[in-house]
């Protein structure tokens, strides 16, 4: 059962996400990209689920997430639709599918809602795709804004650097992040921004603004699942908390298993098979 009281009773809505920011609670959200993990992460009481396109780093080894497809992210939200009861289940749209076109995008959008059967977008972009937003949210699609660090404009950034450091980009981001609310969007995910910075805007915000790498004074915390499980064990940026050293304990169990494997010792007898006088399964 979940720890949270706002996600105990049942199934976690965009409404469910409102009550919790009116109330001051925090909400917590992971990535996933599987059946198995998702109905884990699920079951140990998440509030939301992201289908992130950072599926393209960690599922299929992209450099970055721009090499994910629509029909990509599809697969691994229909995979999580299959694994989850609770959870609020967030996809983002990927490179290119909402890009300043409103009639393609909203087509993305609901070619993505119907065949997944995911609850919510996650749009990364602001004013500048306003108008891609609207169309999509006046289909009855809810939205999640993206801001601060944005993956899919890398290369524009030349880098994944901290985001906002300067005055005019720090005014931008809160006019943004407005925008984003009058727009329609029930959240606001803000990405490696200065932490007063998030605050701020999460107080000027009705809607909950959820943070990775925006300190803690936010609404509630994002991570991709394979970082915090410490099965990632490439470069981490500094707001990844390790909650296990998973890699670890799997390169473990496999070499084990090699020289279980090598030496004969498995399987035991116990694990194998005699002639049965009736057929044993």
């Amino acid at each position: 059962m979940s720890i949270n009281k706002a996600t105990a009773k049942g199934k976690v809505t965009v409404q469910v996400f409102r009550k919790m920011k009116e109330k001051g609670l925090k909400i917590s959200m992971l990535t996933a990209y599987d059946y198995t993990i998702a109905k884990l992460v699920d079951q140990a009481g998440i509030d939301a689920i992201l289908v992130g396109d950072s599926a393209g780093n960690v599922m299929a080894g992209y450099e970055t997430t721009l090499s994910v497809t629509l029909d990509e992210i599809i697969y691994h939200a229909k995979s999580v639709k299959r694994a989850v009861k609770n959870a609020l289940i967030v996809v983002d749209m990927p490179f290119g599918t909402c890009s300043g076109d409103p009639i393609d995008s909203l087509h993305n959008a609901i070619r993505i809602m119907r065949e997944t059967g995911a609850e919510a977008l996650k749009i990364e972009g602001g004013e500048e795709l306003l108008p891609d937003i609207k169309k999509i949210i006046a289909a009855g699609i809810p939205v999640m804004g993206h801001l601060g660090l944005m993956p899919q404009s890398v290369h524009q950034y030349g880098g994944f650097g901290l985001r906002a450091k300067s005055e005019m980009e720090a005014q931008k981001l809160k006019n943004d992040a407005a925008l984003l609310e009058e727009a329609g969007c029930f959240a606001v995910t803000l990405e490696k921004v200065p932490a007063a910075l998030a605050e701020e805007i999460a107080l000027s915000l009705r809607i909950p603004v959820i943070g990775i790498g925006a300190g803690s004074q936010v609404d509630g915390q994002v991570l991709v699942v394979h970082d915090m499980l410490g099965l990632n064990q490439e470069f981490l940026p500094k707001f990844v908390r390790k909650y296990a050293e998973l890699g670890d304990t799997v390169k473990k169990a496999i070499n084990d298993y090699i020289l279980d494997v090598k030496n004969s010792d498995f399987p035991s007898a116990s694990e194998s098979y005699e002639n049965p006088t009736k057929e044993v399964v």
